[in-house]
């Protein structure tokens, strides 16, 4: 079942975000069970939302090339993560690809 992941991260810079997006590239080699990727800052943290095919997909993901990322980039600190079982997504007509 997909699902949705949303987190907040306090603290963590854009800077930082885009040295761990360039490392881990997920633009170009998106990962497995990947769907949607949105991120956004709000006046104290990165807050993230993506669409996974499961809530192991993202474990695994995070496990294997995302985790050690976050640490050279120094993020330090728990996110706050909750995931929720997807009921519907709409794709606007002709949007694809990152922004």
């Amino acid at each position: 079942m997909a699902v949705v992941m949303s987190m907040r991260l306090p603290g963590v810079t854009p800077g930082q975000y885009d040295t761990v997006r360039d490392a881990v590239r997920w633009e170009e080699l998106a990962p497995a069970g990947a769907h949607l990727h949105v991120a956004w800052f709000d006046a104290q943290a990165l807050c993230v939302t993506d669409v996974w095919e499961s809530q192991q997909a993202f474990e695994t993901f995070f496990a294997e090339r995302l985790a050690a990322e976050v640490q050279k980039a120094g993020i330090a600190g728990e996110p706050e993560v909750v995931f929720s079982p997807l009921h519907r997504r709409c794709v606007a007509p002709g949007v694809s690809g990152a922004a």
